[in-house]
């Protein structure tokens, strides 16, 4: 019995060791837990994600005119020179030079004494001619049944006959040299064969003028309505071609026409437009381009012939083309491509083929759907695939 109690008085203190290690132990584990849970607390946020700000603008439809531009020179719709058709001297003119004058309007005479004398003497001449054929008609009637009843001979009437019809192709001859020195005399009072703006005179008063002396008198310039020349290249004449756009030759299965609009000498543009209405069957090899001609209305004259302008030629319109601005297109050797922003933010680096250039405006042809969404600013940091924060362009 005294063995038993013995044993059983050290069992007290072990178990009041073990409780105090693990009032440790627990007390660790709660700081430790503390420590963690702090630090956790005290962490910092993760910053968000920053997506590239991209401008975005919807893709369009629209009729797209395409233009040309070239150098064209002006040129008068009729230009004539007044020419002395006679021999003389030059009397008088009749008048003001630079000013417009009339078709029919006499404007210089030269002296028409010789002239006058010729057709008095064919009028002389015809009129003899006639007595003559008269007489010869006469003379033939009378001979006439006198044959008839074999109171003239054959030679009579045969005489009688030939001189009458001498006499008639006399009378022939002398209206028609009548017609020529009345002709003549007529051309010495100079008149206009058109109307239009007469320049300075290039003989003066009592100079020899005609075949035989100075025969340029004056010029007469018709330009209410001009001509405007310029030249295309071959290869623009394969392009119309190619969109069945023949210049200078009507076409009822378009609805427009191939016009020009010209830049005046102090930059502004012409209020008129002209048509064009004759393009060159061949082009010229010496330059590789074809002429061709438009025809403009002038009535202020302020164009005028002879000088050079700018000429901007209506070459074709794209119905219902789709059209990009020029700077959202990234062009590499391997040919333009555009970033395409999909309806969840991802950008699609898309390759596009492209059609003509007009004002910073690039025609697409094949490669972008209407409505689609492109980036016009910002592609140059963008790779396919990337999300993006679009942002519509702003008009302001």
């Amino acid at each position: 019995m005294k063995q038993k109690s013995l044993s059983a008085k050290p069992v007290a203190p072990v178990i009041s060791f073990f409780k105090r290690k693990s009032v440790w132990i627990s007390a660790i584990c709660i700081i430790i837990v503390a420590i963690v849970a702090v630090k956790i607390f005290n962490r910092p946020k993760p910053e968000p994600v920053q997506l590239p700000i991209v401008e975005v603008e919807p893709v369009r439809v629209d009729d797209i005119n395409i233009y040309g531009e070239y150098v064209g020179r002006i040129r008068a719709q009729q230009f004539v020179e007044i020419r002395a058709r006679v021999e003389g001297y030059l009397e008088s003119m009749l008048f003001a030079e630079g000013t417009y004058i009339n078709k029919g309007q006499t404007l210089f005479i030269i002296d028409p004494r010789v002239y006058r004398a010729n057709a008095e003497k064919a009028k002389a001449q015809l009129n003899k001619a006639r007595a003559v054929a008269q007489k010869a008609e006469r003379d033939l009637e009378r001979i006439r049944p006198l044959y008839a009843q074999n109171a003239a001979s054959q030679l009579d009437f045969d005489n009688a006959k030939a001189a009458y019809e001498t006499a008639t192709a006399d009378v022939i001859v002398a209206e028609a040299e009548l017609t020529q020195a009345e002709l003549t005399l007529g051309y010495t009072a100079v008149e206009s064969p058109i109307s239009g703006y007469i320049s300075e005179r290039s003989a003066d008063i009592g100079t020899l003028v005609g075949p035989g002396g100075k025969s340029l008198l004056a010029t007469v310039v018709k330009s209410d309505t001009v001509r405007v020349d310029f030249s295309m290249t071959s290869l623009d004449y394969l392009k119309s071609k190619s969109r069945n756009v023949n210049f200078g030759q009507n076409d009822s299965t378009r609805n427009w026409d191939p016009y020009v609009t010209v830049t005046l000498a102090d930059g502004s543009a012409y209020p008129y437009r002209g048509l064009v209405d004759f393009a060159d069957p061949q082009v010229d090899p010496k330059t590789g381009t074809f002429s061709v001609r438009a025809e403009m209305p002038n009535p202020d004259r302020a164009l005028l012939p002879g000088q050079f302008t700018k000429v901007k030629l209506l070459m074709d319109i794209r119905e219902d083309a789709i059209a990009v601005p020029a700077k959202a297109l990234e062009i590499e050797k391997g040919g333009a491509y555009i970033y395409v922003v999909r309806p969840d933010s991802v950008v699609e680096r898309r390759f596009v083929e492209t059609g003509p250039e007009l004002d910073n405006i690039i025609v697409v042809e094949r490669g972008l759907a209407p409505g689609e969404n492109i980036v016009t600013e910002g592609f140059h940091k963008l790779k396919h695939g990337m999300k993006v924060a679009p942002t519509e362009k702003s008009n302001n």
